[in-house]
């Protein structure tokens, strides 16, 4: 008899906002063997899309939203992207609000925000 994958954990069971340290551990370990910044980036979308339980819902601009993945943007970066009915719209990573408590794999999202911010 076949296994099912088993489910992603739907919310963090980390402390929440993960240590600089932890963020640095993260970061780390996603750039290893990326040779330059869009390696780099693509090793994050890689991770993000591996490691968080989606889809998760969220607050955009006052409407609650459903986040059903992650995508390389036309901006060359990562974007979310969000639901509402029948509409879809992709909101760049970095400025998508997350809920609390965050889900599962949320900290690989804050370590892109460091990884991008502290370059």
């Amino acid at each position: 008899m076949p296994r099912t994958p088993a489910k992603k954990r739907r919310t963090t069971n980390r402390k929440w906002p993960p240590s600089r340290a932890r963020l640095d551990q993260l970061i780390e370990e996603a750039i290893t063997d990326a040779y330059d910044e869009s390696e780099q980036r693509t090793a994050f979308l890689t991770l993000i899309a591996d490691q968080l339980a989606l889809p998760f819902e969220t607050t955009v601009l006052d409407m609650v939203v459903t986040v059903e993945r992650v995508n390389l943007g036309m901006a060359d970066d990562i974007v979310a992207i969000c639901r509402r009915g029948k509409k879809r719209q992709a909101i760049p990573i970095l400025d998508l609000p997350l809920p609390c408590p965050p889900p599962a794999g949320a900290e690989w999202i804050e370590a892109y925000r460091r990884w991008v911010r502290g370059r």
